[in-house]
């Protein structure tokens, strides 16, 4: 019982140590300040926010800015003014950190989008209806639905004004050949799929999709394993979180994620799905 309050009272510390940084996410805050703030060692407070909140105060602090950038962009009179007031020290250093988080630059995050070229292509697979939009830096968007309409919309939702076209004469032979890597890996006659990504997503995010794309096809990792694996094994809940809020869907495989009693748990796209990814992997696995 002792333990249990400890952990409680040290969690409601580090969440309270939150609220300091969002509050003050524009200045340029550091370790030994944040330490001071809790009456701990620098090197305590890193290993114990980073097990208590999954991310590393500087990671956390980041976030929080990026998280105001884009309150800004959409807001400010000027793309430089949103940056300032975010707390990035300059707008060369912006763009070079955060345009890939943002899936765009920030100029282009303040117009939703806008100058922004998205191409899509449709197909029918083994494991349903699938819609793939890409950048020019990769794929931003693989999905299953129940029909193309629905998914095109959800593309649509996730940049309102960037310039989103069907697949045209200049794409066709790209789209063709990712399609036809997914529909090859989905048929089991390849063991790995190998596509060019334009990943989105907090630094926490990020690390479990990088991670997760470690695990050999085949194998399934609980969630409490992928926490433990990225080094912060409390943030079990944060995993699942971002599992659940991959766009990216096979490529990113957050389907080899299970609880830990064995049990499939959710996934966005379907159980049924799930089910079929992994057995599917486990035959093809066995083939290789």
């Amino acid at each position: 019982m002792k333990n249990a309050t400890h952990s409680t009272f040290e969690k409601s510390l580090m969440q309270d140590l939150c609220r300091y940084i969002e509050v003050h996410s524009d200045e340029a805050l550091t370790l030994e300040q944040l330490a001071k703030q809790v009456h701990l060692s620098p090197a305590h407070l890193q290993r114990r926010f980073k097990s208590a909140i999954g991310v590393s105060p500087k990671e956390y602090a980041d976030s929080c800015r990026l998280k105001k950038l884009k309150q800004g962009l959409r807001q400010a009179f000027s793309v430089t003014g949103a940056i300032y007031d975010a707390g990035f020290a300059s707008s060369s250093r912006v763009y070079e950190r955060v345009d890939t988080r943002l899936g765009m630059t920030p100029k282009q995050y303040r117009a939703h989008g806008k100058d922004i070229m998205i191409s899509y292509a449709a197909a029918d697979t083994a494991l349903g209806h699938v819609l793939m939009g890409a950048t020019d830096r990769g794929l931003c968007f693989i999905q299953f639905g129940d029909n193309k309409k629905d998914l095109v919309e959800q593309l649509a939702y996730e940049y309102p004004q960037a310039t989103i076209t069907s697949m045209g004469d200049t794409h066709k032979e790209q789209f063709a050949a990712w399609m036809r890597a997914l529909s090859d890996y989905l048929s089991g006659h390849v063991a790995t799929l190998d596509l060019p990504l334009d990943i989105r997503g907090t630094a926490f995010q990020l690390k479990v999709w990088k991670y997760l794309q470690t695990i050999p096809t085949g194998s399934v990792e609980s969630y409490k394993e992928v926490a433990e694996a990225i080094g912060s094994p409390k943030a079990i809940r944060a995993v699942a979180t971002a599992c659940a809020n991959n766009r990216i869907a096979i490529a990113i495989p957050c389907h080899r994620v299970i609880r830990g009693n064995g049990e499939l748990a959710g996934y966005r796209w379907g159980l049924e799905r799930k089910s079929a990814l992994i057995d599917l992997e486990r035959k093809t696995k066995s083939r290789y």
